[in-house]
């Protein structure tokens, strides 16, 4: 069975754009997903990128061009300038990750579609602990993963996946990597299913 490593970050409007998409080409292809929750901070760093204020005003405004034409495109409501962006999306991915260990891949990443959702669709603030809860209550998830989010295992499985993430080439989100060969954003996920469909 193929298993694709999808190295995303939960405040991504690219990683929400792509997500369930990834979700259904996996489940169409009996591909196993492994989620890498990672920290752009220390991604963008090694590899040349910028974090989006200190990107030049013209990338900055093609960014939000091309939100919009993703959007539309792929009917998927997004707000290209939802009121709590930017913000810090460690807690959050540190939640997916307890999750994920805990309840399982699908429940990590049904959470994880949810979280995303939370910042692009309905203007919530994944950087609160109360949001958060209240997530993992609409999801039907225990409680005490907050709890457990905070702990020194998951924490040194957030930075485990963010360093996995720079030495496997990754720079940005999503990447999907499958056999070794990385698929930058969710722009790419046609020809992550062929790479599958010549895997098969």
């Amino acid at each position: 069975m193929a298993a694709i490593d999808y190295y995303f970050a939960p405040q991504s409007p690219w990683s929400y754009l792509g997500h369930q998409r990834l979700c259904e080409l996996a489940q169409r292809h009996g591909a196993t997903l492994r989620l890498r929750p990672v920290n752009l901070g220390e991604v963008f760093p090694v590899s040349g990128g910028l974090p989006l204020a200190k990107r030049a005003p013209q990338r900055q405004a093609y960014r939000l061009v091309e939100l919009q034409r993703f959007s539309a495109w792929l009917k998927l409501p997004l707000n290209l300038q939802p009121r709590f962006f930017p913000v810090a999306g460690d807690d959050a991915a540190r939640l997916i990750i307890a999750v994920d260990r805990q309840e399982g891949t699908p429940a990590a990443l049904a959470l994880a579609g949810a979280i995303m959702a939370a910042v692009w669709v309905q203007e919530r603030d994944i950087a609160s602990a109360a949001e958060l809860a209240a997530l993992l209550a609409e999801q039907g998830l225990p409680a005490q993963r907050l709890d457990e989010a905070r702990s020194p295992a998951v924490a040194e499985a957030y930075e485990h996946y963010t360093r996995q993430a720079i030495a496997a080439g990754v720079f940005g989100a999503p990447s999907y990597v499958l056999d070794g060969e990385i698929f930058w954003g969710q722009d790419r996920l046609d020809f992550l299913e062929r790479r599958l469909q010549a895997l098969a």
